[in-house]
């Protein structure tokens, strides 16, 4: 009797390790290399338009692809501005919790 009660909490304990859930975001990565993935996407645009500009400046590319570049620029900055904002408003908020 007591082996079958130490197999069912060892076959329990087990099962309870694997059907922990772990957060992801609708592409199957976690919350950690979702960010991670964002941020590499963050810094290749700034990369990408940065030498754009440099071959615009140069004479080397096309208005239009410097206005694209610094458009898109633009807009990864805009984005990254408006995380860190939420992420420091979570931040705030949870410090605002009673204990």
């Amino acid at each position: 009797m007591d082996v079958k009660a130490t197999l069912a909490s060892q076959v329990y304990s087990q099962t309870q390790a694997v059907a922990k859930p772990v957060p992801q975001d609708a592409g199957g990565r976690t919350v950690g290399e979702a960010f991670e993935a964002g941020a590499s996407d963050f810094l290749a645009t700034l990369r990408e338009g940065e030498e754009t500009v440099k071959s615009g400046l140069a004479g080397r590319a096309d208005p239009q692809a410097v206005v694209e570049a610094l458009a898109a620029t633009e807009l990864a900055v805009q984005t990254a501005v408006a995380v860190r904002d939420k992420v420091v408003e979570a931040y705030q908020e949870i410090l605002r919790m009673p204990v």
